[in-house]
């Protein structure tokens, strides 16, 4: 089996992103035949395309991929000439491939009935799932592949462990612990979406709360309670999960767009985000 396949694999299954280069074209002369790959991790390179100025660029270009987050594929022809350090003399054409990209982090404070119909499918999604609760016998016996189980005394401490950008879902079984991290959260604010779950007289009440903790205006209007898409009614707890879902799909495929292109070049105009404020109620739990 080549060495790609293999680590292809294991970095799927670590849920962390690669690009997959492919020799595509070949044209006179060229260090590997048509079909050869290599796989690019942020920190690994795994199989040869022939070595040489060739791969280091291909490296460089994979990249600048990941660090863009891109999506789609993008083709590039290099000469194999002077301009690029070799003397093959030939053209090759390279298919760089963008594979198991994280769209987004994702934080699910909350074990109960709406979180349990919930996380499931965003472990289906493109995602990474933190799901943090304080009590143990609330998580289910199987969890999800993707999804990585948090049971803490505290769960507010580990809002200072998630990375910026972070997708927050806040759904306790406590309203004392929703507000206590909400506020962790809102004074953070550099969140890509902030969620809690809950009515609009319970926003009317966290406002009026976290207004006195300090909290201004801005961050509080970032905040979705009532979360949810709108045109998803229902108060069944898998209708409930699924109109969250909808809302943190809308949200990060407007974010992620600033990135994904079809054979775009990296640096691509970006896509602004619109997601409909939702006032669609929920039963707080």
């Amino acid at each position: 089996m080549n060495e790609w396949i293999r680590a292809l694999a294991d970095l799927q299954q670590q849920g962390e992103p690669s690009v997959l280069v492919t020799l595509i074209e070949e044209q006179g002369s060229t260090p590997r035949n048509a079909g050869a790959k290599m796989l690019i991790s942020a920190s690994q390179v795994y199989d040869t395309i022939g070595g040489g100025h060739l791969e280091f660029k291909a490296m460089h270009i994979a990249r600048e991929m990941l660090a863009a987050h891109s999506q789609g594929p993008h083709v590039q022809r290099f000469s194999l000439g002077a301009s690029l350090g070799q003397c093959c003399g030939g053209v090759a054409v390279l298919l760089f491939e963008p594979m198991g990209q994280v769209q987004a982090h994702i934080a699910v404070f909350g074990a109960g009935h709406v979180a349990r119909a919930l996380v499931p499918l965003l472990a289906s999604l493109p995602c990474r799932v933190r799901w943090i609760d304080s009590r143990e016998q609330e998580f289910p016996a199987l969890i999800p592949a993707g999804v990585r189980k948090i049971v803490c005394e505290d769960p507010v401490d580990e809002i200072n462990t998630l990375p910026a950008g972070c997708y927050c879902i806040v759904m306790t079984h406590n309203h004392a612990l929703d507000l206590e991290l909400s506020a962790a959260l809102l004074k953070r604010n550099d969140f890509a979406y902030f969620g809690l779950i809950g009515s609009k007289t319970k926003r009317m009440k966290f406002e009026h709360r976290l207004r006195e903790r300090g909290i201004s205006a801005a961050p509080l209007q970032r905040m979705r309670c009532p979360m949810g898409l709108n045109e998803v009614k229902g108060k069944l707890p898998i209708e409930i999960a699924i109109s969250i879902a909808g809302e943190i799909i809308a949200t990060y495929n407007a974010h992620f767009g600033q990135h994904t292109a079809c054979a775009e070049p990296i640096g691509a105009e970006p896509l602004t985000q619109l997601v409909a404020s939702s006032r669609r109620s929920h039963a707080t739990h």
